[in-house]
């Protein structure tokens, strides 16, 4: 195992060695650090001091060449493609969706079992039309609104005690 100041001086040499090339010099600092861990896990047989700063810098030469090729693959979006695409949303936002879609299932699971189907069949096949709720659910056509308003009613209201609010 290299002492301190070998250490020092291999560093500074790969560090010069990689970053000489234009190209490289932005993963240079990564790219040595990637060297030295891959040294620390396969601990390869050297003959001498000068060998491990071949070594090194070959390794990190190579570190530095794929994180450039990664890099190249990247496909740029053109501006006027931005402004197609819907923008990500904050994590805090992603977080309250995230709670309400619980709270709300959770108040669903209160529901009894008809009304707890007609809230399955409507979030999850919402292009039903009334006769087909109607068949899944058995009951008449003319319910399929009655009780669809009043899950959604007793729905609102278990959600505005736990605190969420409808916009």
């Amino acid at each position: 195992m290299p002492d301190e100041d070998e250490v020092r001086r291999v560093s500074t040499k790969m560090y010069r060695i990689v970053g000489a090339n234009p190209g490289l010099r932005g993963d240079t600092d990564d790219a040595c650090q990637m060297a030295w861990l891959e040294f620390l896990r396969r601990q390869p047989t050297l003959n001498d001091s000068h060998s491990l700063a071949g070594w090194l810098a070959t390794v990190a030469r190579r570190h530095a060449l794929r994180a450039t090729e990664k890099r190249s693959q990247v496909t740029f979006v053109d501006d006027a493609e931005l402004e197609t695409h819907e923008s990500a949303e904050s994590p805090e936002r992603e977080t309250l969706a995230s709670e309400l879609a619980v709270a709300l299932w959770r108040a669903v699971e209160r529901f009894p079992e008809r009304h707890r189907r007609m809230m399955f069949l409507l979030a999850y096949y919402p292009e039903l039309r009334h006769d087909q709720l109607a068949a899944e659910l058995g009951i008449a056509t003319s319910s399929v609104s009655r009780i669809r308003q009043r899950c959604l009613r007793t729905l609102r209201r278990r959600l505005e005690s736990q605190g969420f609010s409808y916009p």
